[in-house]
């Protein structure tokens, strides 16, 4: 069983789809199995991350910000792929330091994630996408 998630984002950040998961879970006849999910696309990565303090998302943007800064940053004057904005190259550079696919138990039609546990698409891009999640229950 397969679908397909989009999701607009507006810029950088943690953008949470968890609820558009489980919906979709908990209306399949399959009521056990594994959950994949995988985004397509090379400038955003997947996330389990804490859902109830914003701060915790913030923090994690500030921090890969820090650490991959834009391509107009001295830092990073070595980088050659910049003809799409200085935003771009570093994009790539974080969708490779974190996930592109996640793994997720399911039981009883329930995605097993931890209390405070949710599912996130993270944009390294400065402009609005949308962006295709796939997903997929054995």
């Amino acid at each position: 069983m397969q679908a397909l998630f989009q999701i607009a984002t507006q810029g950088p950040g943690l953008y949470e789809f968890t609820d558009r998961a489980q919906t979709w879970v908990a209306g399949l006849d399959r009521q056990n199995g594994l959950l994949t999910l995988f985004v397509q696309h090379t400038s955003c990565s997947l996330l389990i991350q804490e859902n109830a303090d914003p701060e915790v998302q913030a923090d994690l943007q500030a921090f890969f910000h820090r650490l991959v800064p834009p391509s107009t940053d001295p830092s990073m004057h070595y980088l050659r792929h910049t003809y799409e904005g200085p935003d771009d190259m570093p994009a790539h550079i974080k969708a490779a330091m974190m996930p592109v696919s996640l793994s997720l138990p399911v039981h009883q039609g329930r995605i097993l994630l931890g209390t405070w546990q949710g599912i996130y698409l993270f944009e390294h891009r400065t402009a609005s996408h949308q962006r295709n999640v796939v997903a997929h229950l054995t």
